[in-house]
């Protein structure tokens, strides 16, 4: 955890993720992502500089289905408390509108409720457990299938609902986040399209990259982060 907790402080100092007086509501999915960092905020408390409050907000996709128990003792021991968003999204989804492409209009849906029920709580920003290779795999989805070079952003501002989404895990590896998180209250992914997504994809061609040129994946996201890498035609 020592190494999560060093990348997300570094993460926080260079884009000042939190500030004094926030109220923050970790989105968690109940995968390891969201649950090393909702641990990890709640370690960072206690010596951070800013003083800042935490709550842990699952959206419920499955109606019901889902058994997060083990979650709630999971944010009772350490003193976070856990909200559960009831929602029909895969009926809606996958049996109603039977969706081939579920997963954007999944995320919409997820991010609405999470971002709603935020705002009811008074939180002032939602942080999501995206990593280093999330991000990466962001940006080859944007440029294979929009044409664009693109992905998402440490600190963003959403006006229409008045919250700020920081990723404070931008600079952490994914691997380490598998390390850290195996005596986690995992909570299996429902979704019928789990490992089956375009992402999944993203993945597996990173993978082979890194084999064919070692360290494309470091590369790659250093190229991302590094505007003064940036070489590319502009309109002047």
């Amino acid at each position: 955890m020592q190494k999560i907790l060093s990348v997300l402080r570094k993460a926080c100092s260079t884009y000042s993720l939190i500030e004094e007086g926030d109220k923050i509501a970790v989105g968690i999915s109940g995968g390891k992502d969201s649950l090393t960092l909702l641990n990890a905020l709640a370690i960072y408390q206690r010596f951070s500089p800013q003083n800042f409050s935490l709550v842990a907000i699952a959206v419920d996709l499955s109606g019901g289905k889902n058994d997060y128990s083990e979650i709630k003792e999971f944010c009772d021991k350490i003193n976070i408390e856990f909200t559960i968003v009831p929602s029909n999204v895969f009926e809606i989804i996958f049996d109603i509108r039977k969706e081939k492409n579920p997963c954007s209009l999944c995320a919409n849906m997820r991010r609405g409720l999470l971002n709603s029920t935020a705002k009811t709580l008074g939180c002032n920003k939602v942080a999501l457990g995206h990593h280093k290779d999330d991000f990466i795999e962001t940006f080859l989805m944007s440029l294979f299938f929009e044409g664009r070079l693109s992905t998402f952003k440490p600190k963003s501002y959403l006006s229409r609902v008045d919250l700020t989404v920081i990723r404070p895990l931008i600079y952490c590896d994914e691997s380490e986040i598998i390390r850290v998180s195996k005596d986690y209250p995992i909570l299996i992914n429902p979704c019928p399209a789990d490992k089956h997504t375009e992402r999944e994809n993203a993945k597996k061609l990173i993978s082979q990259l890194d084999k064919i040129y070692p360290d494309s994946r470091e590369k790659i996201f250093n190229a991302l982060i590094h505007k003064e890498r940036y070489n590319l035609l502009n309109n002047e």
